[in-house]
């Protein structure tokens, strides 16, 4: 397969939203690499995949070092892709990934020491076959490791040139401000916040975006759509070969009832009033108001892609359409 011309239509019709007082602009939807881009995947499928993201004006790749499966799976398979089609624009593109879950057996394989961090994303540049990252993440907060030591290594690894920006996941709001006070005194402010936000998850709102307004930062939502179950999926019930219906922790059979069929329903009726798919109506409910720096969507082909990149066209809620939507959400 030739390499790949991106469209000259790619910046049209996508808005990027700048992210937190930086100036840093990321596409009000972000492609995740997460859970479709392991080795059992079909490589030229995750190529269409990243191709048509961009194309759409998809500028951001999210990754970490375990994404997969197996774990790295992910990068290596993103490399390959970046060096097929990609690397011409790589000026074009945000590259993003993280460190902090358990990568290889020992004291050193996990968590937030700064063994692991500058270790890990060492092996992730080595993976992508990068010289940098645009964003480095601690993935998640290391009760064990002093948050100095945490910060510290993302701070070297912008020093090394290795990371453009950094970021945290999975931090509360007192750790998020801790975090970015850190941050700030060593002269690498905090860029971003990913954590998980969707109509049926609403943590954050119980101060993590007040503190990312506070310190400046941005954020990105990953698992907007609630594993699947913000789509038209399960509208009647677990089909087979979903992922409920296999043996993801993320999203299991018991955890659907038909009190929360029943809700995805009603949203549903919402979408369609509103001219949208669920996963539409999902995704543009997350970026509403402006809080959210980008959706972070994944997609197991070019068609799903192309439906969750759609919701930026329409991300105004009337206050019945929010009203009604509260009574189903959560």
């Amino acid at each position: 397969m030739n390499p790949h011309v991106a469209a000259d239509t790619r910046y049209d019709t996508m808005p990027y939203r700048r992210t937190g007082r930086s100036g840093l602009k990321l596409p009000a939807v972000s492609l995740g690499l997460w859970h479709n881009f392991g080795h059992e995947k079909p490589l030229e499928v995750q190529q269409a995949v990243l191709r048509r993201a961009f194309d759409l004006g998809v500028t951001h790749f999210d990754l970490a070092n375990n994404y997969g499966p197996p774990p790295g799976a992910a990068e290596e398979n993103f490399g390959r892709l970046f060096a097929r089609d990609f690397r011409p624009y790589r000026d074009e593109i945000v590259i993003s990934s993280k460190a902090g879950y358990l990568m290889w057996p020992g004291p050193y394989g996990e968590w937030g020491s700064r063994k692991n961090l500058l270790a890990s994303l060492d092996q992730s540049l080595d993976r992508m076959g990068l010289e940098y990252v645009d964003i480095f993440y601690s993935h998640r907060p290391d009760p064990d490791t002093p948050l100095e030591e945490t910060m510290g290594a993302l701070h070297s690894a912008v020093q090394q040139g290795k990371a453009l920006y950094v970021g945290i996941s999975n931090y509360s709001p007192e750790q998020t401000r801790e975090a970015a006070r850190i941050l700030t005194g060593l002269g690498t402010p905090l860029l971003i916040h990913q954590p998980s936000y969707s109509l049926f998850n609403r943590w954050v709102e119980d101060g993590l975006l007040d503190a990312l307004d506070e310190v400046g930062a941005g954020s990105i939502a990953f698992s907007p759509l609630a594993q699947g179950l913000l789509t038209d999926r399960y509208l009647n019930g677990i089909p087979e070969g979903s992922r409920a219906a296999g043996s993801s922790p993320f999203l299991t059979a018991e955890g659907i009832t038909e009190e929360t069929l029943a809700k995805v329903r009603a949203l549903n009726d919402i979408a369609r009033r509103r001219g949208q798919s669920l996963a539409q109506m999902a995704i543009a409910w997350i970026l509403r108001g402006g809080r959210v720096t980008s959706a972070l969507v994944g997609a197991s082909s070019v068609r799903q892609l192309e439906d969750n990149v759609a919701a930026a066209a329409r991300l105004e809620f009337d206050a019945g359409e929010l009203a009604e939507i509260e009574r189903y959400a959560r």
